[in-house]
């Protein structure tokens, strides 16, 4: 069992569509919410993956400042469905953030998440930003999370 962050170009042509196959499974098929799930970010993001036995358990996508949003951000946030009580969603969530944190040394971090992990990402010091909205069918809200040092 392993955790890595990876590059786009990190990636051999299995390891993406293993993690796009799962991305696609819980956003597209479980979720029942057709969207387009490839926007161009996977390219110019991080990728923090967890991993045992060949098969990709908890994964989340890190994109940049500027890309999104003007502060960097942690989306696609997935552990699937046979791993999920493991406490794997709080490891990806904690490690995404130290990721953030010390290679691209920002002062906000922002998130765009379903409104029933409202309390999940607000224990790790999101604050919502914005009422709640529709996206794909599916409530959302966004939320931001500001460094401690820059925190009022």
């Amino acid at each position: 069992m392993a955790w890595k962050s990876y590059q786009f170009d990190d990636f051999t042509a299995q390891a993406l569509y293993n993690i796009l196959k799962l991305r696609v499974e819980v956003f597209v098929v479980e979720q029942n919410c057709p969207y387009p799930e490839l926007d161009g970010l996977d390219e110019v993001s991080t990728h923090m993956v967890y991993e045992e036995d060949g098969e990709v358990l908890a994964y989340a996508r890190l994109v940049p400042a500027g890309k999104k949003y003007d502060a960097p951000s942690i989306g696609r946030v997935i552990v699937r469905k046979e791993a999920r009580g493991r406490g794997l969603a709080k490891e990806l969530l904690e490690r995404s953030i130290r990721y953030i944190d010390e290679q691209w040394k920002e002062p906000e971090i922002q998130l765009q998440g379903q409104v029933y992990l409202k309390e999940f990402y607000g224990s790790f010091g999101f604050e919502a930003i914005s009422e709640i909205y529709n996206e794909d069918g599916i409530p959302h809200i966004d939320m931001k999370r500001y460094a401690a040092e820059t925190a009022e």
